[in-house]
């Protein structure tokens, strides 16, 4: 019967299926890019688990793990690996998940800690609940009923979660006898999970994933010290400020407690900003360039001009340069591997001229300063001229910062650098963490769109190229930074909902990234929304939203 077949568009191409059948039964003869394991599909621009069932013509998109939708499924359901191995070996102890490091995600032991041989025990019960290849069942219950199994589990964080929700459904996944909940979707099942290694780390666990640069094996190296100290710092001030998950927070923001929580809040990273000046104080006798660099929407350029008010309370009087202004011209632009201009190559530097000028600064003599046309795709002269006085300091903000060979001409004890960064540890509950890029991701959504015109389709279509151009250009560099600063803010995301959804909501299912855009309106639905006013001009957020005192 006609009625038995589907006919649907597999990578261009078209094709007959039977009716019913899952995407899963297609993937005989398919491979992901470079050979990576695929995990999900994009079906007519939405993400569907591969037991989705083909009723009706569409396209589809495999995804495997060279892509972000890939990494984080694969990711998730390794997270549920981990905890059904935990339930089994060690039934007293639970994980809490923490952050990301450099090689995956760092977990919190909740009960006596897990020494080294314990880990390996652990991890030797994950590969044998890989080998065989158990379901993970997905099961829809009502809201009210999630509520009964969340409070009689004792899941009270779990509960708090969804206090709030505005959807009337939650899907529950089932390992074997381990039931939980994650925000968002799953592997089919644990065979798919050959890729992972556990590490004992800081008392916690280090789930091992491999990335989508290299999907096919596990990222070798150090767990960056400097960048867990950061992590660790922000787990301090959520216990200062008693907010550990999404749903603490919503608490305050109902209760109306929310404005003396911002003040704290803001009052943690001014302390931190002043700890910063102090510390270039004490080495001011060396101390000429103050080289600051992080990834996208980090909130460099309001965290150099807050640092740059506290150098002053200090008798240091800074002078701020950017290096986009020494962008060669736009004609000679290097180019990335699919020929478009990578404008953020070190080589988009004229690194002679920079070197050149810094080192004339730091000697005593004068500049001319120039000043770069994104219009014209050109530097330009404009008369400006510039000499470092006695107990001044030059406060360099770029991307490179961090990279020796911005500055390899220029000697090492004049330098003082500092890693900026929105990194986030708080936790929608135990088990599902906040990305930090995901942060990154909704704050620059934000302001490009009041700053540049940019609707959500540009920002969030070039978001992958603005990610490995970070993975290139910043993080190999943060660890050689003299200090970090974690710009997140724990309350941010409440105010951020307002600006950031009707941006989102523009994006039609026909869109590509209509998948991304459905994503990041399902997060921000855990979060109650927060007033502007409340926010103190002087606020990295404000370099966002907008209204900030400082020119940005």
């Amino acid at each position: 019967m006609a009625n038995d077949k589907v006919r649907i568009q597999v990578d261009g191409k078209w094709t007959e299926v039977p009716a019913g059948c899952t995407l899963e039964s297609q993937l005989t003869g398919i491979r992901g890019k470079n050979g990576a394991p695929i995990v999900a599909a994009v079906v007519n621009n939405e993400i569907r688990e591969l037991t989705f069932p083909v009723t009706a013509p569409c396209e589809v998109r495999f995804v495997d793990l060279s892509s972000e939708d890939g990494i984080r499924i694969y990711q998730r359901s390794l997270k549920f690996l981990l905890m059904k191995a935990l339930h089994d070996c060690f039934p007293d102890r639970d994980v809490a998940i923490r952050h990301s490091v450099s090689k995956g995600i760092f977990f919190d032991v909740v009960g006596e800690p897990l020494d080294g041989v314990q880990v390996r025990h652990l991890e030797r019960h994950m590969r044998e609940l890989v080998a065989r290849n158990i379901p993970f069942q997905k099961v829809i219950v009502s809201l009210e009923e999630a509520r009964r199994i969340f409070r009689d589990s004792g899941r009270e964080d779990r509960l708090r979660a969804i206090q709030n929700r505005e959807k009337d459904y939650v899907s529950l996944y089932l390992f074997e006898d381990v039931e939980d909940y994650f925000y968002g979707y799953m592997v089919p099942s644990s065979g798919y999970l050959q890729l992972f290694e556990l590490e004992p780390a800081e008392g916690g666990i280090v789930l091992v994933i491999p990335k989508k640069e290299d999907p096919t094996r596990l990222p070798e190296g150090r767990i960056p010290g400097k960048l867990f100290n950061v992590f660790s710092e922000y787990t301090s001030w959520i216990r200062i400020l008693g907010v550990d998950d999404v749903g603490h927070l919503n608490e305050r923001i109902t209760s109306g407690q929310i404005n003396d929580f911002i003040r704290i809040a803001e009052a943690l990273h001014e302390k931190k900003i002043a700890s910063i000046a102090d510390r270039i104080g004490q080495d001011s006798d060396r101390v000429r360039i103050i080289l600051i660099a992080g990834p996208s929407s980090s909130g460099k350029t309001t965290f150099a001009q807050r640092l740059s008010v506290q150098l002053r309370v200090n008798g240091i009087m800074p002078v701020n340069i950017s290096v986009d202004d020494y962008f060669v011209n736009q004609d000679t632009t290097p180019r990335d591997e699919e020929g478009k201009p990578d404008f953020e190559a070190l080589t988009c530097v004229d690194l002679a001229l920079f070197n050149r000028d810094m080192q004339t600064l730091i000697q005593g003599g004068e500049i001319m300063v120039p000043s770069f046309n994104f219009v014209k795709g050109r530097r330009e002269y404009h008369g400006r001229k510039m000499r470092l006085e006695p107990g001044q300091v030059m406060v360099v903000e770029g991307i490179h910062g961090l990279n020796p060979l911005l500055t390899e001409e220029i000697g090492e004890a004049s330098k003082f650098r500092i890693y900026i960064s929105a990194i986030t540890s708080m936790q929608i509950d135990r088990h599902n963490r906040i990305p930090t890029t995901d942060l990154r991701l909704i704050r620059r959504l934000v302001r490009d769109f009041r700053t540049r015109g940019a609707d959500a389709q540009k920002t969030l279509g070039m978001w992958a190229s603005v990610r490995r151009g970070e993975e290139r250009n910043i993080f190999p560099f943060q660890e050689q930074a003299d200090t970090m600063f974690n710009s997140s803010l724990i309350y941010e995301l409440g105010v951020m909902k307002p600006h950031a959804l009707p941006i989102l909501q523009t994006i039609t299912p026909d869109s590509p990234i209509y998948a991304e855009a459905r994503r990041l309106i399902e997060f921000l639905s855990y979060f109650e929304p927060i007033g502007d006013d409340e926010i103190p001009r002087t606020s990295i957020l404000r370099e966002f939203i907008g209204g900030s005192s400082f020119h940005t």
